[in-house]
């Protein structure tokens, strides 16, 4: 019987033992998937942009807890937040791609935790001038997020990867606003509590950015690894074992022949160019590649036009979005008034994405009526923050707000796509992040001669009168320019595409980077 009884316990062991051999081998299968990465990336996303705080950060630092005046706020501490993000961009990117991401995405976590401890428990003006340079730093980190994505999913994975982490990030950014006006409104939680309930959101997304998977390749530096072959080309995430079966085909390297495919036609001397640097992979040669893929990106006459107007209108937006607390705290003191800035900043994230989204399904030639399109819609944004100021009516302000904002999201996707069309992922990568720095660069320039202390220091009702005259401006030179281009525009005939399947890609780019189809 005992024997029996033995025999019956091993057999019954050894039947178990394949279903749950089965069931680790599903799991592994999964942690290599690009769903499982995105997935973390996605959760981390949404908790670490789900800030109840943010809506309310004026009224809490000019109120009682704080107990700053406006003019310290808006002439002394926000300046450096711009000083900061600008210091900080190109180092934190070139450390972005040679630590492979995941350093930087932890990085930001953490910096974004000391920042939220810091505005809870620091006070006077110092130690919200470091806050803003920590902010600075949060901000220029936000390059890790998306670039994170790509060297870890797969190039055919990129448009439905970029959807699922973009809405995450609306997601927690709508979120957090309206939970914030939900807990002002009801008088559930204090600022002060406002920010402990930040900090507890934050610590879910640092757990889960360490359990990111660290990539092994990044888009500039670490293409082509040593011999081992740690890499299938793509960035995806896999074992040695299953790079090494996979590595090679036909006696040729799997790396090389992915590196050769991702260069565009076309390019010839840059992009051979590139392809030798990207052999190297060593600092002074990335940064000669880097070099020659600016210049031939930017010897394109449209590329330059939809650039220009996105580093001056994204000039325009941050300078807005950064102060626009400030304009509102003037209009209507949120001691007299109960706030509904969350409900405004909610309200605002829907309708931007809704005219973002809804932009996909347009017919219209944009590479003929786009600048046409530039122009009147950046005078109607110049319309709205002149009504903001001169209104003096808190409710006109939110809606001037909403409709700004609204229209800057909607012709930021068009700039996207008609600059993402023409270009390679990496060479979008490039441009994006030059067009961001032009526009920091402004910003600094706006900065540090109408708003800070140093400067002219002038008042928030001046600044917006000056931003309000700035979009006119804008829309004034890329209305005409617009009309000009299309009067002297030739008719186009039609003529059957030399290669459409590269048309198709092009177009397929561009939606992989707006992700403007959910």
């Amino acid at each position: 019987m005992i024997i029996s009884r033995q025999e019956q316990y091993v057999h019954e062991n050894r039947s178990h033992t394949p279903a749950k051999d089965m069931k680790m081998e599903t799991l592994k299968r999964w942690m290599r998937d690009w769903k499982y990465p995105t997935s973390l990336l996605c959760i981390y996303g949404f908790f670490s942009t789900v800030r109840p705080y943010e809506p309310f950060l004026i009224p809490f630092l000019t109120g009682p807890d704080k107990n700053l005046t406006i003019e310290q706020v808006n002439n002394q501490i926000f300046p450096v937040w711009t000083y900061s993000y600008l210091a900080v961009l190109v180092p934190v990117f070139l450390l972005t791609e040679w630590l492979c991401y995941k350093p930087v995405v932890v990085f930001q976590c953490l910096v974004l935790f000391s920042t939220v401890a810091m505005l809870l428990w620091c006070n006077g003006v110092p130690e919200m001038q470091a806050i803003q340079f920590t902010a600075g730093m949060v901000t220029s980190c936000d390059v890790a997020y998306f670039t994170y994505l790509y060297s870890v999913v797969e190039l055919k994975h990129y448009l439905k990867a970029t959807s699922y982490c973009r809405t995450a990030q609306l997601l927690g950014n709508t979120v957090g606003s309206v939970l914030g006006q939900i807990l002002v409104s009801f008088e559930l939680m204090s600022y002060n509590y406002l920010l402990v309930f930040t900090l507890v959101l934050t610590t879910i997304a640092l757990i889960t950015s360490i359990l990111l998977p660290m990539p092994k390749t990044s888009m500039f530096f670490h293409q082509i690894r040593s011999a081992s072959g740690e890499t299938d080309g793509e960035g995806h995430v896999g074992t040695d074992e299953e790079l090494q079966n996979n590595g090679r085909k036909d006696g040729v390297e799997l790396n090389g022949s992915k590196q050769l495919q991702q260069i565009p036609e076309g390019s010839s001397d840059s992009d051979n160019r590139s392809a030798k640097s990207s052999r190297t992979g060593g600092c002074g040669d990335v940064l000669l590649r880097l070099w020659w893929d600016f210049l031939q990106c930017f010897s394109s006459r449209t590329l330059l036009v939809w650039s220009a107007w996105w580093a001056l209108a994204t000039c325009g937006y941050n300078q807005t979005i950064n102060y626009v607390q400030l304009l509102w705290e003037y209009v209507e003191p949120s001691s007299n008034f109960t706030v509904y800035n969350g409900g405004v900043e909610a309200l605002s994230n829907l309708l931007g994405a809704s005219a973002a989204y809804g932009i996909s399904f347009s017919s219209t030639d944009w590479s003929r009526w786009g600048e046409v399109a530039l122009g009147a819609l950046s005078a109607l944004e110049g319309g709205a923050l002149f009504a903001m100021v001169f209104s003096a009516n808190i409710w006109v302000c939110y809606c001037g707000y909403i409709i700004f904002k609204s229209l800057y999201m909607l012709l930021i996707t068009i700039a996207m796509f008609q600059i993402a069309a023409g270009l390679n992922v990496k060479r979008y990568a490039l441009v994006f992040g030059a067009n961001t720095f032009c526009a920091l660069v402004l910003q600094t320039i706006i900065t540090s001669v109408m708003v800070d202390s140093s400067g002219l220091g002038v008042d928030i009702v001046t600044q917006f009168t000056v931003y309000g005259a700035y979009f006119s401006l804008i829309a004034l030179i890329f209305f005409l320019r617009g009309l000009y281009t299309t009067m002297c525009r030739k008719p186009e005939t039609e003529t059957p595409r030399e290669n459409p399947e590269e048309t198709f890609k092009a177009e397929d780019d561009a939606q992989i980077i707006i992700g403007t189809k959910f």
